[in-house]
């Protein structure tokens, strides 16, 4: 099983940046793909974007319409999100999550509020 950490979070101006962290112990992580989703109060759980154990990356576009960008550091068990240009509407709980091949994501971080003012 994996154990995911998440860092990074915190409040931003409209128009800034964050990067979020998650790092990831207690299985090989090189063969789990890593996702970043996102909760908002009264809302449903949102994909952000993922990352497969080979680098390859799938976007939310409608979402996130390319201001995010996804990335991993196997040597460090790191899976990475960059935040550009936030928005308000991007205030939500981040969590990362891992899964093995093609299974549901079952491997789940604790979540890092963002909190995006106006």
């Amino acid at each position: 099983q994996v154990q995911l950490v998440e860092s990074g979070g915190g409040l931003v101006q409209a128009g800034g940046s964050l990067r979020l962290s998650c790092a990831a112990s207690g299985r090989t992580f090189s063969t789990c793909t890593m996702g970043w989703f996102r909760q908002a109060p009264g809302k449903e759980r949102e994909f952000v974007a993922a990352i497969s154990g080979g680098g390859v990356t799938t976007y939310s576009q409608a979402s996130v319409k390319g201001r995010f960008t996804i990335s991993r550091d196997n040597a460090k068990n790191t899976v990475y999100l960059q935040m550009n240009s936030l928005k308000p509407e991007d205030t939500a709980v981040y969590y990362c999550a891992a899964r093995i091949g093609t299974f549901d994501y079952a491997y789940w971080g604790q979540g890092t509020q963002v909190t995006v003012s106006s």
